[in-house]
C-alpha cells in the first residue's frame, strides 16, 4: 500500500506542495483535480519516487519508498508521466515490453502480457508499427499499455500512478483509457489518476482529491467533493451540479 505522511515538497524557495496525508486503497481509483500549478504533478512525482520530499515521507508497505530496490519497487509501482522522451524507432510491442524488464517471466509469458495490455489500452491494432510514426494520442495509449504490462494483471499491493492519461485523446479513447484503469483497479490494484475533466472524474473515480495551491482543499467521494462551492472556490468557476440521468453520479455543467 502506498501512503504519504505529512508530505511537503519545495522547489527552490517556493513550497509547491504541503500538508499531504494520503493513502491509496486497494481496488480504488483516486482522482486528483486542481487548476494549473496546484501541485498535481509534483504530488505524483513525489509518490512515484522521482522527487525527494522536503518534509514527510512516502511509504510502500510501511517501508520508505527510497529503501526499495529498483526491480522490487517496479513490480509494485508503475508511473505514467505526462510525456515521454522516447525518440527511437522501436516497434510498439518493444515499447510495451519495456514494462516487463523488472520481471523474469520468460519471453512467451511476456508476449502474452504485452498483447493483453495492448488490448486493454485499445492499441492492439498499432502492433508492428514504429513508435515514431504514431500520433500523440496513439503514443499515449502505447505508454498506458506499457505501465499496465509492468503490473499485469493487477493485484492488491500494487499501485499505478497516471499523470493526465487522457490529455491527448479523443472522447472515445478518454473513456476506454479510464475504463481500462477502472478494470485494473477492480483486480485489486490502487490507481491514482490526475485529470482535468471534472465529469470524467465523477464517472470513474471512487475518491477525489481537490488541490489548491499545493494544499488539499477537499478529499472524499465525488458526491462530497464535486459540489458547486468547492469547485468555485478552487477553480473560480460557477457550475451547476446535477445527477447523471442513467448512472447517478454528479454531472457538472458550467454556468
Amino acid at each position: 500500500m502506498l501512503r504519504a505522511e505529512n508530505l511537503a515538497v519545495r522547489r527552490g524557495a517556493k513550497l509547491v506542495l504541503t500538508d499531504i496525508n494520503l493513502e491509496l486503497q486497494p481496488g480504488e481509483v483516486l482522482g486528483v483535480l486542481g487548476p494549473n500549478g496546484a501541485g498535481k504533478s509534483t504530488l505524483l512525482d513525489a509518490l512515484g519516487g522521482e522527487l525527494r520530499p522536503t518534509h514527510g515521507q512516502v511509504l510502500l508497505d510501511q517501508r520508505p519508498l527510497a529503501e526499495w530496490p529498483g526491480p522490487e519497487r517496479a513490480q509494485r509501482l508503475a508511473v505514467l508521466p505526462q510525456s515521454s522522451p522516447l525518440n527511437f524507432a522501436f516497434r510498439v510491442e518493444e515499447v510495451v515490453g519495456m514494462g516487463r524488464l523488472p520481471h523474469a517471466s520468460g519471453r512467451a509469458r511476456d508476449t502474452e502480457i504485452i498483447n493483453e495490455a495492448l488490448v486493454a489500452a485499445d492499441a492492439m491494432h498499432l502492433a508492428g508499427r514504429s513508435y515514431l510514426e504514431l500520433s500523440g494520442g496513439e503514443r499515449q495509449r502505447v505508454h498506458l499499455a506499457r505501465v499496465l504490462a509492468q503490473l499485469w494483471p493487477g493485484a492488491a499491493g500494487q499501485s499505478l500512478l497516471l499523470d493526465e492519461p487522457t490529455s491527448m485523446l479523443d472522447p472515445l479513447h478518454q473513456h476506454t483509457t479510464l475504463q481500462a484503469t477502472r478494470t485494473f483497479a477492480e483486480r485489486g490494484a490502487a490507481v491514482l489518476v490526475i485529470l482535468h475533466d471534472l465529469n470524467l472524474a465523477a464517472r470513474y473515480c471512487d475518491r477525489v482529491l481537490l488541490l489548491e495551491r499545493g494544499r488539499p482543499h477537499a478529499l472524499g467521494s465525488p458526491d462530497e467533493v464535486l459540489r458547486a462551492e468547492p469547485l468555485q472556490a478552487v477553480f473560480g468557476l460557477e457550475v451547476l451540479v446535477q445527477r447523471h440521468p442513467e448512472r447517478g453520479h454528479p454531472l457538472i455543467i458550467a454556468r
